[in-house]
């Protein structure tokens, strides 16, 4: 599994043409506590850099945008119930939604982690 990064603190774990987004460390500690999440709907087409998700906080309420194309497949049920799952744990339990890849290709415009981490130090 290969992971990438957006400037706007999205990750996408990719496997073949299947992924999982989310968003990162640093992004849930700017946020603060998380207290909803609004989630694209399973079946629904995203395009890259598209507002896929709202991610609502103490602070203010974020945009969670789409890292590259393609179809939602599966929506994290369980933030509904456990939207701070995103703040213990934004890289693992704390995902948002899986997909499938419709242009692998954008995937070359992202960061690896030593891209992500030296941006974020810069920060």
């Amino acid at each position: 599994m290969t992971r990438y990064f957006t400037k706007d603190h999205e990750w996408i774990a990719v496997e073949g043409s299947e992924a999982t987004v989310g968003i990162t460390d640093y992004a849930q500690s700017q946020l603060g506590d998380i207290t909803f999440v609004e989630l694209p709907g399973e079946g629904s087409e995203v395009g890259k850099g598209d507002s896929a998700s709202v991610v609502d906080s103490v602070k203010a309420a974020s945009d969670v945008y789409a890292p590259v194309s393609g179809k939602v497949t599966v929506a994290n049920a369980a933030l509904e119930d456990q939207p701070e799952l995103v703040n213990t744990d934004p890289e693992g339990e704390g995902w948002l939604w899986k997909m499938t890849l419709s242009d692998p290709a954008e995937l070359d415009g992202l960061m690896d982690d030593a891209a992500y981490q030296a941006f974020v130090a810069e920060l």
